[in-house]
């Protein structure tokens, strides 16, 4: 893996400041195409930070906000190394209202000074960029596309929950302002995201002409991807890996 530069950062928005890593090749100052990484719900923690480290290492700027910012910095709620919640169920307990709190509003008032904030930086190439999201992150990701399709060229989401739900502001509805190529990686053990939801968004993005892939990922589960959580699965993680790297060299 090529060399990388990473550290923390403060992010500008219209309702305060939200603590980011960032994460680039250390090559001595070139310009890389730019990649916003939303994190789960267990928020900004080293895991996150190894996985824009990697990114890096494959030739991406990438910034990951603390999208709780609102709530303080990270961390927002105290975690431990391994985050199993069937044995801390306060996990969830005390991370919910926050999430709860986080409206689509808000969010992508924060989308607009992510990308403004990385599209800035010399060590990001001129252009669209791409916008990765995990768990709670894909549905931010998804919303980013459909908020501001001339900034995005590419997206991807990894078992996100609710991504097509019955919900007014669903995040599926903003499909026909997307001009990015998509793709999902679905846990096929993921309640948040059942059967149903992911034939409708495969209805709504294909109405709507994205180009889209969605795979369902055998035997995974909801936070699959995630090393420091009782639900990862390796194998489902490298396969993830390829995926990603596969969109992000096709469209950036």
């Amino acid at each position: 893996m090529a060399t990388v530069n990473g550290t923390a950062v403060d992010v500008t928005t219209e309702d305060g400041t939200a603590d980011a890593y960032l994460a680039h090749p250390g090559d001595g100052g070139g310009a890389h195409p730019g990649v916003l990484l939303y994190m789960d719900a267990f928020g900004l923690r080293p895991q996150l930070e190894r996985m824009a480290r990697r990114l890096a290492g494959a030739g991406y700027t990438v910034l990951v906000p603390n999208v709780f910012y609102r709530h303080g910095r990270s961390p927002v709620v105290e975690l431990p190394e391994f985050i199993d919640p069937g044995q801390r169920p306060e996990i969830f307990q005390k991370l919910g209202p926050i999430m709860q709190s986080l409206t689509p509003d808000q969010a992508m008032r924060d989308a607009d000074a992510y990308l403004r904030y990385l599209s800035g930086l010399p060590r990001t190439a001129d252009g669209p960029v791409g916008v990765l999201g995990y768990c709670m992150g894909a549905a931010l990701a998804l919303r980013t596309a459909g908020t501001y399709p001339d900034r995005v060229a590419a997206m991807a989401g990894f078992h996100g929950a609710e991504l097509a739900s019955d919900a007014p502001d669903s995040p599926h509805l903003r499909a026909d302002r997307i001009s990015a190529e998509l793709y999902f990686g679905h846990a096929d053990e993921d309640p948040g995201m059942p059967p149903a939801q992911m034939r409708r968004l495969d209805q709504a993005l294909t109405a709507a002409g994205v180009t889209a892939t969605a795979e369902v990922y055998t035997g995974a589960r909801h936070g699959f991807t995630q090393a420091d959580t009782a639900s990862h699965d390796p194998e489902a993680t490298e396969r993830h890996w390829r995926a990603l790297l596969d969109l992000l060299g096709r469209t950036l």
